[in-house]
């Protein structure tokens, strides 16, 4: 009944273990606070002692077993180092996927020799080892973080779709190259109706991987927020995205 940390993080193979715990918490916890999903879509685990509820399939529920299918075929694109960013973004109309209402970016960075720390964290030298408690306290902020951030967003209007867009590092990817419950693209990427907002959730490093989550969402949804607890995004990265992978969802 617990997510459990790996006690160390020596191999790469542990880190990814790690990497796609982490993702497949975020993303439950993220559709459990926003409504997407019933109850009944989501056990109950532990981390460390943070209760936290994880997606599973459902057969009551066609749209949970979907994204489930979605997330094995990021794991597939993550265990080959192809997989560049998840997007994960929710929209209100059925016949118009590429206007969103918000955005979840899942950016991931490998490192091929072991430990580096490049990634622009002001509070780390370059060359330092990244340890298990680095990781196991990052994780948990960030999972704390989107607690706080979910239940203090205004709600999502109660009928809702999903669509999730992978994004690749073309110098290593196939061409021809498409995880299992994704096909290519044909549009060219999302926007907003309304004003967005941009915001930096939070980074976990491993000596093998970097997960960071950003979150876009309609200004208005943002207004009974405490600024402290998350600063907005700097930049406004463009919404534009080209060359990625979709699939329709069954909703």
């Amino acid at each position: 009944s617990a997510v459990v940390f790996p006690k160390k993080i020596a191999t790469e193979q542990q880190s990814l273990m790690l990497v796609k715990r982490l993702l497949a918490v975020s993303v439950s916890c993220i559709t459990y606070l926003r409504g997407i999903f019933p109850e009944s879509a989501y056990g109950t685990r532990y981390m460390d002692d943070v209760c936290v509820k994880i997606l599973r399939e459902d057969k009551n529920c066609p749209g949970s077993t979907q994204l489930v299918k979605w997330m094995l075929g990021c794991y597939d694109a993550l265990q080959k180092k192809y997989l560049r960013q998840i997007v994960l973004a929710v929209y209100t109309q059925p016949e118009d996927p590429q206007t969103v209402t918000e955005c979840y970016h899942f950016k991931f960075k490998y490192t091929h020799n072991g430990p580096l720390l490049d990634f622009g964290s002001k509070d780390k030298k370059s060359d330092s080892p990244i340890s298990c408690a680095d990781t196991k306290k990052a994780s948990i902020l960030l999972i704390r973080k989107i607690y706080i951030l979910m239940q203090n967003l205004s709600p999502l209007p109660n009928d809702v779709c999903l669509t999730m867009k992978l994004l690749y590092y073309d110098e290593v990817t196939p061409p021809d190259y498409q995880p299992p419950g994704f096909k290519e693209a044909e549009d060219e990427g999302l926007m907003f109706n309304e004003e967005p907002m941009y915001l930096n959730v939070g980074e976990v490093p491993t000596p093998f991987h970097l997960l960071k989550l950003k979150i876009t969402t309609e200004k208005q949804r943002m207004e009974n927020v405490d600024k402290s607890i998350l600063k907005q995004g700097e930049t406004a990265e463009p919404l534009q995205v080209y060359g990625v992978s979709r699939d329709d969802p069954e909703e």
